[in-house]
């Protein structure tokens, strides 16, 4: 070190000497190593596989900048490659994911803190995750890599999109994006620095940053209700500079992912130099292994553009100042009423407070559970009125081969309260992909106050509910 500071102190002594004095003292700029124009958020090592289609092409070809946040390092998936479990297989899994993405150039890569949680509602996984500390690691990484544009999970329970973390990831980019321009949030990250060529340094000279655009992918068993709330994108489209297509580009990303992937029919045709059939076995079927073609959501944009443009239309270099404005709380419905509860609740709050709304307009509630499993319906009773009531919940459709266990009956909620009734159902044990529709009413005093759909698909390698 003082090989490098000696000859700095020898300059300004001798300009002393002369009369001179040293020229201005700058700050120096953000640090253009780090600078992105994509920034992609996702919850485990071997996400990005799903849009590596997409980032191959915005790479190789379009020459933008591409960094990923991982919000786990998926220390509690399986492993087809070798023994390593829980904290070893994360430490296996990031050096797959490092080398993965390194395979499309992309070098700038972060890790969260989050515990990888085997389930399928976002509370319990943003819970194990650590909410804040993950939100406030997800804000400073986007101050520092300065994004156009943020690409993340949708974060809405759809059949298929069957992982918690998943969900997570698309909440806390989602927050993330909305809160990293305003220097009221986390202002330690943004303070200017102090000794900061010295080892003692405080405060982290980041700067406030607002990302223009938000978009959402999905491994929905199928993504079709996407379909003009953003832009497509074909995997089997030829990548002008590396001579294949996209899909083919996607499969090499993923086979370095050895310990997640169980596809050798993938591989093999790979190796063999068998083009077309490495597009037929990753987009054929009817439920494809990637999503063909690639649907993105525009869930925000801070600049003009059309929602099913590429998602750089409307994108200039300057920087933007456009923080939403934060909204209030809905307000309840008057007397009684009838609401699905957590996660699908949330939801609701969480897409009104961040100005995606129109999130709501994908299409009624659904989810994905194995057969044979027992189904929770978690519902909310509303009671806005000054007097304490009691609340009759009943099915009102429910399908051949199902059964209750448990929820129906009468509730008593006090004035202006709320309370959870849970029912618990008996699926059948035979495998049915048809969206099946679960229904209950409630009546409180003699009359009808509400009631509430659900639709289920029973559907092998689901997740817990």
């Amino acid at each position: 070190m003082w090989k490098l500071v000696l000859p700095l102190l020898s300059s300004l002594f001798v300009a002393a000497l002369n009369g001179q004095s040293p020229g201005p003292i700058t700050s120096p700029a953000p640090d253009e190593r780090f600078k992105t124009d994509i920034l992609l958020v996702v919850a485990h090592p071997d996400d990005d596989t799903l849009v590596a289609s997409y980032l191959a092409k915005a790479a190789y070809d379009e020459h933008r900048r591409v960094a990923v946040v991982y919000g786990t390092r998926g220390d509690a998936g399986g492993n087809r490659a070798g023994n390593e479990q829980a904290d070893a297989l994360g430490a296996v899994r990031e050096i797959e994911a490092r080398r993965a993405l390194a395979s499309l150039n992309i070098v700038n890569v972060w890790f969260l803190e989050g515990r990888d949680t085997a389930g399928q509602d976002v509370l319990q996984s943003l819970e194990r995750w650590g909410h804040g500390r993950a939100l406030e690691q997800t804000v400073r990484l986007i101050r520092l890599t300065r994004p156009e544009i943020v690409l993340t999970w949708l974060p809405r329970v759809v059949a298929g999109e069957n992982h918690g973390d998943h969900q997570a990831a698309g909440v806390i980019a989602t927050e993330a994006f909305d809160l990293a321009a305003d220097p009221a949030v986390f202002p330690e990250q943004v303070a200017l620095p102090r000794n900061r060529t010295s080892i003692n340094n405080l405060t982290e000279g980041l700067q406030p940053w607002q990302p223009k655009k938000l978009y959402y992918f999905s491994d929905a068993y199928d993504t079709s209700f996407m379909d003009t709330f953003g832009p497509r994108y074909a995997l089997t489209e030829v990548s002008p500079s590396q001579g294949t297509s996209y899909a083919v580009l996607a499969v090499r990303e993923a086979t370095h992912y050895t310990s997640q992937l169980g596809f050798p029919e993938l591989r093999d045709a790979l190796a063999r130099g068998d083009e077309k059939a490495v597009v037929a076995l990753l987009t054929g079927g009817g439920e494809p292994l990637l999503p063909s073609p690639l649907r993105l959501l525009l869930a925000k944009s801070h600049v003009e553009a059309k929602a099913t443009a590429d998602i750089f239309d409307g994108i200039r270099p300057d920087p933007i100042v456009a923080a939403d404005q934060p909204r209030p709380a809905a307000t309840p419905a008057p007397g009684v009423s009838l609401t699905l509860g957590d996660p699908w609740a949330f939801y609701e709050r969480f897409w009104r407070a961040h100005h995606i709304d129109h999130l709501a307009r994908l299409g009624p509630s659904a989810i994905a559970i194995n057969p044979g499993t027992v189904l929770r319906v978690p519902m909310l009773l509303h009671n806005e009125t000054s007097e304490a009531k009691e609340i009759r919940v009943r099915p009102s459709s429910i399908p051949e081969g199902w059964s209750e266990r448990s929820g129906s009956g009468v509730y008593a909620v006090g004035a202006r309260a709320v309370a959870a009734a849970d029912v618990l159902l008996q699926s059948p044990a035979q495998e049915n992909r048809a969206l099946t529709e679960i229904s209950y009413a409630a009546d409180s005093g003699g009359q009808p106050i509400g009631s509430l759909t659900l639709r289920v698909q029973l559907h092998r390698g689901g997740l817990p509910q």
